[in-house]
């Protein structure tokens, strides 16, 4: 078993940044890598981005490329996400995740934090 914890979430204003931390605790071993979800009020869950945990490569869906740098610590079990030039439209609850297996495919993931509000303010 694996608990992920978010934090870093708040309130800030469009076109600033923000920084969330994801850590890992528990059977952490078997893990390949941690992924980035968003869910905005009336919408369904969207991909981020995500991070190998050996090699640290990352994968960001498109709309955040440029914008957001997903990172980890190996020895803190810890994934962040830096995001630049925020958008109002990315106001959402903030979810990572872990994977035994590969990044792309969401059902996949197989634990899950309990999320982090992010508000961005036009």
């Amino acid at each position: 078993q694996v608990q992920l914890v978010e934090s870093g979430g708040g309130l800030v204003q469009a076109g600033g940044s923000l920084r969330l931390s994801c850590a890992a605790s528990g059977r952490t071993f078997s893990t390949y890598g941690m992924g980035w979800f968003r869910q905005a009020p009336g919408k369904e869950r969207e991909f981020v981005g995500a991070i190998t945990w050996s090699a640290g490569n990352t994968y960001y869906a498109d709309s955040v490329k440029g914008r957001f740098t997903i990172s980890r610590d190996k020895s803190k079990n810890t994934m962040y996400l830096q995001m630049n030039s925020l958008k109002p439209e990315e106001t959402a609850v903030y979810y990572c995740a872990a994977t035994e297996y590969e990044l792309s495919v969401t059902k996949l993931y197989n634990y899950w934090g309990q999320g982090t509000q992010v508000t961005v303010s036009s």
